[in-house]
């Protein structure tokens, strides 16, 4: 299992053969690294199991005025330098995710990139998430594309425009996982003495999107771009009241049944790589079908704060006697919900 961290420059080894490229194609970038470590400066660097396997440096601009044509006034996030070794299609996602919560964390207006023409796959996942070409970089190395991604403007597709959540006119609902799931499923949401720091987590479990399976009929109900709350269920530490908390906003892809899949291989193939739970435990789903719905959705909001079951009850209106495990909620009661969990407004139109 890999280990991604946020560490000062002066922490990880600037030989790691994972910087040999990067130092062929960038005359200057040992000079670069040895400046970040003497500055103090931090990045994301993810360890594998042979060394170094990914690499992210990102920095807080007002003025950038070395493109063409230069960015607008604002307040920019630059990915900086970013590489890692492709294993599967998860790793450059959970980069890029630490970026999102990094702009968040830092309120800008937009994040940009420079990149060359030949890092296709690279440029993909990108636009996937609503990168779009603004235009060029000349530098010593060549000419680069800069791609830049409002965190302002909505288009209507939940990728390009993630982390922003799209409420209004959509369908709300609040899902009740157990803690033990919860933990491992959310990372940023998780609770009283873990670090929920979003800039120093290291969980490997941080990704875009989930897949959760769960035996509650009603979410088959769900589509495309209906938002759905997460609903942390009672750890029996003590009253379910106060130990049952809200946490999350996600934003549904699909929902299908398990009887879809035509084999345990398509289904451990659809499942595998956003699914907390292992391929073993995965495997007696499918044999057994216990749970037989497929949640498929983007993570977008950590609440900063938890409202309890109390809350949700004496100031929201939810009922105590309705069935809390799968449970429609009207515009007003998502909206509250929202405020209590002090959610950034940029990031809800509702």
């Amino acid at each position: 299992m890999d280990n991604l961290k946020y560490i000062s420059f002066k922490d990880f080894d600037h030989n790691d053969t994972f910087f040999s490229s990067l130092k062929q194609n960038y005359r200057e970038f040992g000079d670069w690294l040895t400046k970040k470590a003497n500055d103090d400066e931090f990045a994301y660097v993810l360890y594998g199991e042979g060394g170094i396997d990914g690499f992210m440096y990102l920095k807080v601009e007002d003025i950038v005025s070395d493109v063409t044509p230069p960015l607008p006034h604002g307040r920019h996030l630059k990915i900086g330098t970013f590489k890692f070794n492709a294993r599967g299609t998860l790793r450059g996602q959970r980069f890029l995710k630490k970026a999102f919560d990094f702009a968040v964390k830092e309120k800008v207006d937009d994040i940009y990139v420079t990149v060359f023409s030949e890092h296709e796959n690279l440029i993909s996942m990108f636009k996937t998430y609503g990168f779009q070409v603004h235009g060029v970089k000349e530098t010593p190395n060549g000419t680069e594309y800069v791609f830049i991604r409002s965190l302002h403007a909505v288009t209507g597709d939940i990728l390009k425009d993630y982390p922003i959540v799209v409420a209004r006119g959509k369908q709300k609902y609040m899902l009740g996982i157990y803690p033990e799931f919860h933990t491992r499923l959310f990372p940023d949401s998780i609770l009283k003495n873990e670090n929920s720091n979003i800039v120093e987590d290291v969980s490997h479990a941080n990704s875009i999107h989930k897949v959760y399976l769960c035996a509650m009929r009603g979410v088959m109900n769900m589509h495309r771009g209906d938002v759905m709350l997460i609903y942390r269920t009672s750890d029996n530490q003590g009253a379910a009241r106060h130990r049952a908390v809200a946490t999350s906003v996600c934003v549904i892809e699909e929902v299908k049944n398990i009887r879809e899949f035509s084999s345990l291989e398509e289904f451990l193939y659809y499942c595998s790589k956003f699914s907390i739970f292992t391929k073993n435990e995965l495997i007696s789903f499918y044999r057994t079908q216990r749970y037989p719905f497929i949640i498929k959705f983007t993570y977008n909001i950590a609440f900063k704060k938890r409202p309890n079951r109390a809350i949700l009850i004496d100031n929201v209106g939810l009922n105590e006697s309705d069935y809390w495990g799968f449970m429609p909620l009207n515009d007003a009661q998502f909206a509250q919900i929202i405020e209590l969990g002090e959610v950034d407004e940029s990031l809800v139109v509702n």
